[in-house]
Order: C-alpha cells, then structure tokens, then sequence
C-alpha cells in the first residue's frame, strides 16, 4: 500500500513508476579478515595530510618495515609463514587491537600515532598475505562505496538463470517476457526481487545488493540488446505499452514518467480500500489513466520527496487538462500521481512541471505518448 499526501490527509497507492538508467547509491561492504601486529616509530606522512586512506602495503613501507622488514625486536618478519600462521589464528579484530594498545616492544598505533584503524587492519593484512596469506583488504570505513553497475551485477549473479530462463526466469533483453513484469512500474518488480518469488531468493541470493543495484539489475536485463547497429540507441526505458513511461534529466533533476489505465487498478482493486480512494477515487469509464513522476537528483540518486508537480496533458482533439500531482508512498518508493482523461489514438503532448523546495525556478520536461 502507499500514502497520498493531499490536503494534510493520508492515502494509500501502488506507485506505478518506470524503468531508467540509473542506479541510485551502494551497500559499503565490509571485509573479511584476520591477522597481527605492527611495529616501528616510523612515520612520514599522515593519513589526514593524505586526505585518503592508505593501503596495506604503503602503511607497511612506511611504518612497519623498519622491525617487521627483518624481525627486529621479536617482530614477525614479512615472508616468515611459520610466524605469522601462529599470530593469524586470532583474527584480524584480536591481531588489531594489539597494534592500537601496543604490545611486548611496539608501541600503541605502531609508534605512528596517525594511522587510522582501517590503515592498520590494511598493513596487517598485506603482512600476513605476503606470509602466505590469503585475506581480503579491509574496504574505507569513510569513503564512499564504488557503484556496481547493472551489468556487472547481471553477470556476476542474475545470468544463471536469466540467461538460459531456467525455473522461469525472465531472459535478458527478451522484451516480450518483461513486459508483463514491468507493466505495473518498475518499483514492484524491484520490490518483488527484494523480497523475493518463486524460485529466485530474496535479493537474488546476493544479500548485499542494494536497492538502488537490483533496479540497476533489472533496468540492464530489459534493455539488452535493444541497441541498433550503426551507433543508434534504440533502448527504451520502458516497452511502448499504455504503461510506456519516459526517463528525462533536467537540471540535475531525473524524471521519470509512467502512465497505466484506471481500468486496470480498478480491476485489482474490486472492493474499497485505500488504493482505491486515492485522488478521489478512481474515475468510471476506460478514458482515464493514472499519470505517475518519480523524481531523483542526478547526483546522488537521492529521491525528492518535497517537490511541488503539475502536469498539462494537451490533445488536439480533446483539448488541455491540468492538474496537481499528489505524493504517493509505498514503503521507500515515492513519486507524484493523479488520473487524466485520454481517450483518443492521436499524440499526446504532456508537460510536467517540477518546483523543487527552495527553489526559485521551476523545471520543465516534455513527454510525447500515443496509445497502442
């Protein structure tokens, strides 16, 4: 269920917001360890000097080879396994809080007050990989996440079943076999994969997926193979269906249209409840359609819950209807809606209007839409 703001009253509504190309933000991932000590009062540059932080290996070079480069002092020696296989056995956490508190001739942080705890689970765990073994280097604590893309998340993980179809599966860039999926908006497919279905496993079986990956997922394996020879994109954000929906970037603002008919919400919802009273209630007849707009900034991917939208539909035929669209929440997925009266073949020309919060300007994007 979702949540119309209208009037200081809440409703409920299923959002129905298009496929785009983005990927909105990433889980940080957290690595996995084991490992021991340092040593030497060496220390050259500091890590907030730096403004990054280093690796295992240039925290070793810098701070810890004077003693662990030959053994000085009872230190482990680098390359020495036997040594370094019976300091191992603790793990990386017991290993580093013996290096920050200091232990037997090396002092606290190393002697090198300026390395940061991520900096020296690195340089315990490049000793220990240069001492035969085999530990994944701890990720930043404080920098911002690389962004998997759609298709490395896809071949890394979805291909083994969406590839070949097996248990049912959508296969990538087979439209007709997605269309049915993404007729009622991107998000419930996004959220269907969260949760879920079948035979596919929450989030795929990959539990550090972030939402924001898994709609990357789904957007890839849509428009695969949907671009000409020659050079010529031909890929969609969406199929060309009275659910098409269009992806715009405006002024640092992604704009997302989507459109599906009263008749079908209608039919998923034959008994009163909150979807169905949203903006009123649904409209009687087979003309109407639900007009939905997702926003996000560009930059960040951040959704924009505090935008003031209006949207002008104009056909020759029919004429211009305007009208405010309502925010609508299901869960985290939040957009703009309101129904609108299009019953003829002919082009439509929408207009949609965006006023963000403080803003002193208002952004325009315009969407061209025909029915089948």
């Amino acid at each position: 269920m979702g949540i119309v703001k209208k009037r200081g009253m809440l409703m409920t509504h299923r959002t129905h917001v298009v496929i785009d190309r983005t990927l909105d933000s990433v889980l940080k991932q957290f690595a996995i360890p084991t490992i021991f000590a340092l040593t030497t009062g060496i220390a050259p540059v500091t890590a907030s000097a730096q403004g990054v932080e280093r690796s295992g290996k240039d925290v070793v070079e810098e701070s810890c080879f004077t003693c662990h480069g030959s053994g000085a002092n009872g230190a482990p020696k680098i390359g020495d396994k036997q040594a370094w296989a019976k300091r191992a056995s603790q793990g990386l956490t017991g290993l580093t809080k013996n290096a920050l508190n200091g232990i037997r001739q090396m002092p606290p942080h190393g002697g090198n007050i300026n390395l940061t705890d991520t900096e020296i689970e690195r340089a315990i765990t490049y000793m220990v990989n240069q001492s035969g073994g085999n530990w994944t280097e701890p990720v930043s604590r404080t920098a911002r996440a690389s962004e998997r893309t759609g298709e490395q998340i896809v071949l890394a993980r979805c291909v083994k079943c969406h590839q070949t179809g097996e248990g049912g599966a959508p296969r990538i860039g087979d439209r007709e076999a997605w269309i049915p999926r993404v007729k009622e908006g991107l998000d419930v497919v996004v959220r269907s994969a969260i949760q879920g279905h079948g035979g596919m496993p929450a989030r795929g079986g990959q539990a550090d997926l972030t939402d924001a990956e898994i709609r990357s997922a789904i957007v890839y394996m849509f428009n695969k193979g949907t671009v000409q020879t020659g050079g010529t994109a031909a890929a969609a954000a969406v199929p060309a269906t009275k659910a098409d929906g269009m992806h715009k970037v405006i002024a640092g603002t992604e704009i997302d249209l989507g459109i599906v008919s009263a008749e079908s919400i209608r039919a998923r919802h034959p008994t009163p409840d909150y979807e169905s009273s949203m903006h009123g209630g649904i409209p009687s007849g087979k003309a109407y359609y639900h007009l939905n707009i997702s926003l996000r900034n560009s930059d960040n991917k951040a959704v924009i819950k505090d935008a003031e939208v209006e949207a002008r539909v104009a056909n020759p035929v029919t004429g211009v209807e305007t009208k405010k669209l309502e925010l609508m929440e299901i869960g985290s997925a939040i957009s703009y809606g309101n129904y609108f009266r299009m019953p003829e073949k002919t082009p439509y020309t929408i207009m949609v209007q965006v006023r963000k919060q403080g803003s002193s300007q208002a952004i325009e994007a315009k969407f061209d839409f025909k029915h089948d």
